[in-house]
């Protein structure tokens, strides 16, 4: 695919996500469009408005964002072509004027909200917290006449609604990230790199003993390493869930390769979407005889006997 020329990312400015955006080579060229929600954002992408799109899709502390898992699961076309840490720090934002001791009322997120609880709880320990959409549009409320009298967003929202920063980095956990991930249409992957990864979503074929465990089978004896494994409900009846799998390795990877032919036969529903290098840079290593050498002289060996 050409260098993107629009790339959507999940509204208003001054988000963490924007952000995740600014880490993409592309972006110092494209065109970055906001946009409200994860499926507005994959639906530009299969319109053909964005060339890519940028969402959340997990939390080191909060876990898997819903609302992406979900729209992943139920939007045909789209597949992921790379992922972006971003560190997660929070900051107390006021118009300007305003003190800590004039704190009553705070605006943010409830994920926000519930990270920095610990720091409200000591230092504005009489006050309330109305939900917003998202900690940009805490902070840019704050200008357009909101109730609140503080905002808890990124500190590059200071920048842009020309706020005071009334405290820095009150989130309880300091190492806190998410990880945004890379939308564009259904294509062929990015080339293997040697420290990648491969997301899929699976449903189980029946409601039985074991049936998870079938399902990891399939990569456990191809010694592929799992990142992360999240349910979700299907949504039709209760008992029935699908399965979010991060797997190290691409699909070029003949133990990766194996195991989503093994995931074909088990499940009557197996989402691929997409092989992409990794944030984090780290080697995807297949433990046990599972180098592609391994399998190609596994494959010699069988035409060897039937031959």
């Amino acid at each position: 695919m050409s260098t993107p020329q629009i790339i959507a990312y999940l509204g208003p400015a001054g988000t963490f996500t924007e952000m995740a955006v600014r880490q993409m080579p592309e972006a110092a060229s494209a065109t970055l469009m906001p946009v409200a929600s994860v499926v507005e954002a994959l639906d530009a992408v299969l319109s053909g408005v964005a060339d890519r799109a940028v969402v959340p899709i997990e939390n080191s502390i909060e876990g898997g964002v819903s609302a992406t898992l979900d729209a992943l699961a139920t939007t045909p076309g789209v597949q992921i072509f790379g992922e972006y840490l971003v560190p997660v720090s929070f900051n107390l934002l006021a118009l300007k004027g305003k003190r800590l001791s004039d704190i009553k009322v705070v605006l943010t997120h409830p994920v926000a909200y519930a990270q920095c609880r610990s720091w409200l709880a000591k230092n504005i320990s009489d006050h309330s917290h109305i939900p917003a959409s998202s900690t940009a549009s805490a902070a840019r409320a704050l200008t357009d006449g909101s109730n609140a009298d503080a905002a808890i967003a990124p500190a590059i929202a200071a920048e842009l609604y020309g706020l005071e920063t009334l405290a820095s980095d009150i989130g309880d956990n300091k190492n806190a990230q998410t990880r945004f991930i890379e939308i564009g249409k259904s294509a062929k992957p990015n080339p293997k790199t040697g420290s990648d990864k491969t997301s899929v979503i699976v449903e189980l074929p029946d409601d039985r003993p074991g049936g998870l465990l079938g399902l990891l089978e399939q990569f456990a004896a191809r010694g592929v390493n799992l990142s992360r494994i999240e349910s979700r409900p299907v949504g039709d009846h209760f008992g029935r869930y699908r399965f979010n799998l991060d797997a190290q390795g691409h699909i070029e990877d003949e133990a990766i390769a194996e195991a989503l032919m093994g995931l074909h036969r088990f499940s009557p529903k197996v989402i691929y979407l997409g092989s992409y290098k990794k944030a984090d840079q780290t080697e995807s290593v297949h433990l046990g005889n599972n180098a592609d050498s391994d399998y190609t002289s596994a494959q010699a060996w069988l035409n060897s006997l039937r031959s």
